[in-house]
């Protein structure tokens, strides 16, 4: 799949100049609307749509799912050469004169039939354990935020390329045409530091035709910035005036043949039909009050994680491509054991709530749904462990995600790490491998999602990745 030749926006040019309609609304849109429907799958999809829970910061595996119960017998012990390998180290603990071994403080459970280990502070989860895949073997060679979010979110470690949200919707297009295909939304942890930054190019198209990057829901005001017309303008007046800049867009349009001109006039009547769309997605006064039992009370109140679960719902209720939840405060350089609970107070109850009710509606077969951070935690503390306070730096060599629905087997874990958390044992994940089986459970083979750009042809996973049969149904 390659960038369209510029014959192809010539051809759409002289059917404009055609037209007798000239560039009205109706013939643009449904122009612009036949190209953003269109599907061009490699096979047939095991997944519809896709919500990303990004949990930003990095969660810590062996404090949430990866159980290592035999380092209670060495806690405060060195962490042996022969494990840390002189791997390398973030600035933040590199110069340690000690790393010392630390156990978990939280206790353990085995759930559901297929036995997941999951930590105490993740009940609700937990209740849902046959539902998830985990793998507990992934693993990335960055070990800074931005990297590492960065090579998640779009395959490589500098910025630059598009966003995994962008490229599905290049690929696939919308199943509707008055809605983005690919929506972002934020929530801050109960955790969260003011140095937690997140850029507007994790969600961006970078080389991509402009109107694949995310659109980012606010949690107050319009959801969208200037949804809303100002005083004085009327619907109609609003209609003649995108009728104008729509005619002058498309002479602009014949003289230069530039595609991103037509890309702008798409994404104005986008604009346009949103004015009415969106008001009636964040509308919640039609879910009902086992629904927000269901997801908790923090449901009520726009912004939080579990509200834009329930938001995520109904923006796939409505078929919008890709939802991308991030939620920030999971860096814990200190105070892991209180900042954890309340990073997974925020999520627990919603997480387990979203795959429920996707379940129920009879979408989560055809929904994939990932979990995970950027990278893991390393066992050993950062600075000197207390008694019952601890911290743990950036560790990419081994971290814990989950997926449910849309082509995954559910109950599994695969992969294993070796008796410290701090290497893969069995079965590595790498970060090029969970784009490539994302991409696949949606139809797509990731070798044949291209676009050619600076004279080369680009992909999500650059030239790596493999599909992980295992954890396909």
């Amino acid at each position: 799949m390659t960038d369209q030749p510029h014959f192809n926006h010539l051809a759409r040019r002289s059917f404009l100049q055609r037209s007798s309609a000239g560039i009205g609304s109706v013939a643009l849109a449904s122009l612009l609307n036949s190209e953003l429907s269109g599907s061009q799958t490699h096979f047939a999809p095991r997944a519809r749509r896709i919500v990303y829970l990004f949990m930003h910061g990095g969660p810590s595996q062996m404090d949430l799912f990866d159980e290592k119960p035999t380092l209670a017998d060495r806690a405060g012990m060195e962490l042996p050469d022969s494990v840390r390998m002189n791997q390398r180290l973030t600035g933040m603990t590199a110069d340690q004169e000690s790393f010392p071994v630390t156990p978990s403080l939280f206790e353990f459970s085995r759930h559901g039939e297929s036995g997941a280990t999951i930590s105490e502070v993740l009940p609700h989860l937990s209740a849902v354990a046959d539902d998830l895949c985990f793998i507990k073997s992934m693993h990335t060679e960055a070990i800074n935020h931005d990297p590492a979010v960065t090579y998640l979110q779009t395959g490589h470690q500098q910025p630059g390329r598009p966003s995994m949200g962008a490229w599905v919707s290049y690929g696939l297009g919308s199943k509707n045409s008055n809605l983005p295909a690919f929506v972002v939304l934020i929530s801050s942890g109960s955790a969260a530091r003011p140095d937690d930054p997140l850029h507007a190019r994790l969600w961006g198209s970078a080389f991509l035709p402009s109107n694949h990057q995310g659109v980012p829901f606010r949690s107050s005001g319009d959801p969208v910035l200037y949804l809303t017309d100002p005083p004085g303008i009327t619907a109609e007046t609003r209609r003649r005036m995108l009728d104008g800049l729509g005619r002058l867009n498309q002479k602009q349009f014949e003289v230069v043949g530039d595609p991103e001109i037509e890309t702008r006039i798409a994404q104005f009547e986008m604009a346009h039909r949103m004015q009415v769309s969106v008001p009636d997605l964040a509308d919640m006064s039609d879910e009902t009050e086992q629904t927000f039992e269901l997801y908790g009370e923090d449901a009520r109140h726009p912004g939080t994680f579990a509200a834009n679960c329930l938001l995520a719902r109904r923006m796939l209720e409505r078929d919008v491509r890709f939802v991308q939840l991030y939620h920030r405060g999971w860096d814990q350089h200190y105070n892991l054991p209180s900042d954890l609970r309340l990073q997974c107070g925020d999520i627990d109850q919603a997480c387990a709530a979203f795959v429920r009710d996707l379940k129920q509606r009879g979408l989560l077969e055809d929904t994939l749904i990932v979990w995970g951070g950027e990278f893991g935690r390393t066992i050993y503390s950062q600075g000197k462990p207390e008694p019952n306070n601890y911290g743990r730096d950036h560790h990419g060599r081994c971290f814990t995600m989950w997926l449910a629905g849309g082509g995954i087997k559910p109950g599994i874990t695969h992969g294993a790490t070796d008796d410290f958390s701090y290497n893969v044992a069995e079965n590595p994940v790498h970060v090029h491998d969970l784009n490539a089986t994302i991409l696949h459970c949606l139809g797509i083979d990731h070798e044949k999602l291209t676009f050619k750009s600076k004279g080369r042809q680009f992909r999500l996973t650059d030239v790596h990745g493999h599909v992980v049969e295992d954890i396909l149904t």
